[in-house]
C-alpha cells in the first residue's frame, strides 16, 4: 500500500468536491479546479474525506495511486489557501514591471520581453530590496510551469551570479579567470 496514497484528504469547510466518473472538480474561495483521474485510480468522498483507491496492485496502479492522492490534494489547498512561488531579479540594469496581465521584463537584451501570465496566475513586483516577482495561483501545476517559463528568459549564470531564480536557490559559484592566473 502507498504511504501517501492511502492517507485520507480531509475537505476544508469552503471547499466543495463534485466527482463525476472520472473527473473531478474542486471549487472554493480562490477558485475552481478540475482534472481528469488515471483510469487506474478512483476516488470515494465520505465523511467530509476524499480516499483515493486504486485498481489493483501493479507497479504502474501502485505509482499512479500515490500520484492522484497528491495531485487532488494540491487541488482542495489550492482552492482554499492557493500557492505561491517568488523569484528573484539579480543583475545590473535588469528590471521588470507589471502592466495589467503581462509582465514586461528589461534582462540586458537588446528588447524588451512581453510575457502574457496565463488565466488564473497572478503577478505582483516587489522592488524593496533588490527586484521580487510573486506569482499566485490556485493551480501549482501552472505556477510551476509559468515560474519555470520566467526564469528561462534569464538563467542565473555561475560566475556573477546574474539572472533570474527561485527565492531559495542556491547557486554555486565558480571562480573566474584571475583565481586560476595566481601561483
Amino acid at each position: 500500500m502507498s504511504r501517501i496514497g492511502k492517507k485520507p484528504i480531509v475537505i476544508p469547510t469552503g471547499a466543495k468536491v463534485n466527482c463525476d466518473g472520472r473527473s473531478i472538480t474542486v471549487s472554493g474561495p480562490k477558485g475552481v479546479l478540475s482534472r481528469e483521474l488515471h483510469p487506474l485510480a478512483s476516488i470515494e468522498i465520505s465523511d467530509g474525506q476524499l480516499v483515493v483507491s486504486r485498481k489493483d496492485d501493479s507497479r504502474e496502479s501502485r505509482s499512479i495511486h500515490g500520484l492522484t492522492r497528491t495531485l487532488v490534494d494540491n487541488m482542495v489547498v489550492g482552492v482554499t489557501k492557493g500557492f505561491q512561488k517568488r523569484l528573484t531579479v539579480t543583475g545590473v540594469g535588469y528590471k521588470v514591471d507589471e502592466k495589467g496581465d503581462q509582465l514586461v521584463l528589461n534582462l540586458g537584451y537588446s528588447h524588451p520581453i512581453d510575457f502574457t501570465l496565463p488565466k488564473g496566475v497572478g503577478a505582483k513586483v516587489d522592488k524593496q530590496k533588490g527586484i521580487t516577482i510573486i506569482l499566485e495561483s490556485a493551480d501549482k501545476e501552472l505556477l510551476g510551469l509559468t515560474a519555470a517559463k520566467i526564469r528561462s528568459f534569464r538563467l542565473p549564470e555561475p560566475y556573477k551570479g546574474k539572472g533570474i531564480q527561485y527565492e531559495n536557490e542556491v547557486i554555486i559559484r565558480k571562480a573566474g579567470k584571475a583565481a586560476t592566473k595566481k601561483k
